[in-house]
């Protein structure tokens, strides 16, 4: 359809009226999500006479490959914030007013769930499984299943009716069920309390410049550790596969680079992470991160930074902001999948 076609990841040179209705349910959801999000940062910024652009939409197609049609939005900031405060303010807008939105696409999602000939009538041959396709369907290397979070799973568990409730396999047939899980990742994502992300903000705005450029490189680190846990297998021959080890070192070298003046502390911290990775998994060989954190990694490292500027005024917060800090957390633990995307 808009994603995924029925044998997969293929490219149909037509498109029917059906699909293009889902496509755009999807793609409007989406979209709707996204410009909610990003208009809580830039309302909360104007009430603040902090000037910031309009949103900017990032298309992205990817012609005959996987993609959802886009990398995101963002706002720019043309002026200094002074405050930690504004910073929190700013910062958390967005988050929480992209949650709602979410949250109303998964119940709409999982309480108008179509009947199974809705699913038949993209894969024909589920017909002859019935209700038990999930248990012969899949298998092909191209499989791709959306990993849970908790709100996911709730809904899943108190909402949908488990007669139509699809597969995971399947979520990417179902628009708003998809927008929905979508608008939990850029959520969680936008969440991490590292760096410059909202999350970030946030944070900072919580303890202040000094503790948080100081917990800000740990969870980073801690970060890096789970997504490159298992991307290598500790079986290899070393003649023929050298250049694996030697070339994730050098990413993991890369990425804790900033982190440090001197060039000896990042060497030091990306051979201490490689280390305590290979010993976790000697001991506990079924370990597994999710490696496609990596390229985020790279970018919250290179891109967007690990620590934040102070501002002027390092005044603490209030508690009712404290607090509203705590919720902002609780978002992100429901929201964040460990591992979003799975390509069995």
């Amino acid at each position: 359809m808009y994603l995924y076609g029925p044998e997969g990841f293929t490219w149909q040179l037509t498109i029917s009226l059906p699909e293009v209705v889902g496509g755009l349910a999807f793609s409007l959801a989406f979209l709707g999500f996204l410009s909610v999000h990003e208009f809580g940062h830039y309302l909360t910024a104007r009430f603040y006479k902090v000037r910031v652009t309009l949103p900017y939409y990032i298309p992205v197609w990817l012609g005959v490959t996987f993609g959802i049609g886009t990398m995101g939005a963002f706002i720019k900031i043309k002026d200094r914030i002074f405050s930690r405060k504004e910073f929190f303010d700013i910062g958390i807008a967005g988050p929480l007013a992209g949650f709602v939105v979410a949250v109303g696409l998964l119940v709409y999602g999982f309480t108008h769930l179509p009947p199974l000939e809705y699913l038949y009538q993209i894969h024909r041959h589920y017909r002859l499984w019935g209700e038990s396709y999930a248990l012969y369907a899949y298998g092909r290397p191209d499989d791709l299943a959306l990993g849970p979070n908790l709100l996911f799973w709730f809904f899943e568990r108190w909402l949908a009716d488990p007669a139509l409730l699809p597969s995971r396999y399947e979520m990417t047939h179902y628009p708003f069920l998809f927008a929905g899980f979508l608008s939990l990742f850029f959520t969680a994502l936008n969440l991490l309390p590292i760096g410059q992300l909202d999350g970030g903000h946030i944070l900072y705005g919580m303890v202040g410049y000094e503790r948080f450029n100081k917990w800000s490189p740990v969870l980073f680190t801690v970060f890096i550790f789970y997504a490159g846990l298992g991307l290598l297998p500790l079986e290899v021959n070393w003649e023929e596969d050298w250049w694996l080890w030697a070339g994730y070192g050098m990413y993991l070298f890369i990425v804790f680079r900033p982190m440090f003046p001197e060039i000896r502390r990042g060497i030091l911290v990306a051979a201490g992470v490689l280390c305590a990775q290979i010993t976790l998994q000697l001991i506990w060989p079924e370990a597994q991160g999710y490696n496609g954190w990596l390229i985020f990694g790279l970018v919250l490292s290179r891109a967007l930074g690990i620590f934040h500027p102070p501002s002027p005024n390092e005044a603490p917060l209030g508690r009712g902001r404290k607090i509203l800090g705590y919720v902002a957390l609780l978002v992100f633990l429901l929201s964040f999948s460990p591992a979003p995307f799975v390509i069995d």
